[in-house]
């Protein structure tokens, strides 16, 4: 696990070189949901909820369940996958880096899910949320990176090449 969460550069330059070997061989989108993210013989529920806690209680971090694994199948492949956005850096009004997660009120006002629930997407163009857990759906590469912010531990990372509201 690491200790401080990489700086924006490291993690460009890690998914930049995932998209240069990466995109020649995937041609297409594949639609994963939250539970193919878990080890296949993992058969816990995600997003276990563990009551809503007050902001002046101790850090949603510290409450984070232990990952039972993550998953390496989908490296390097161009992935869709729908959450929410917890943003964690902006450029302007727009987000440029932020947690995908599962369900509404994950790594704020809920502990976060275990960090195989987790998602760190970066993009370049920056997106205009409508706020925070906006409902989207985001494609892009796909990989594994165990990442640490002060809101969670994470383990996949996605450089967005689209971002889109989520909507059924």
């Amino acid at each position: 696990m690491v200790s401080a969460m990489p700086s924006r550069r490291e993690v460009l330059l890690g998914l930049s070189m995932l998209t240069v070997a990466g995109r020649s061989v995937a041609e297409t989108v594949i639609e994963l949901a939250w539970r193919d993210l878990l080890p296949e013989d993992d058969h816990s529920l995600p997003g276990n909820l563990q009551g809503i806690v007050r902001h002046d209680e101790s850090s949603m971090a510290s409450r984070q369940p232990m990952s039972t694994g993550i998953r390496t199948d989908w490296n390097g492949q161009i992935v869709r996958l729908a959450g929410f956005i917890v943003p964690i850096d902006h450029r302007g009004t727009g987000v440029t880096a932020f947690i995908l997660v599962p369900y509404v009120g994950a790594c704020v006002h809920v502990p976060p899910p275990p960090s195989n629930q987790l998602v760190f997407v970066t993009t370049e163009v920056p997106y205009e949320s409508s706020g925070m857990f906006e409902a989207v759906a985001v494609t892009g590469m796909f990989g594994t990176a165990s990442t640490s912010t002060q809101l969670a531990d994470i383990g996949y990372v996605l450089s967005a090449d689209e971002i889109r509201s989520y909507r059924r």
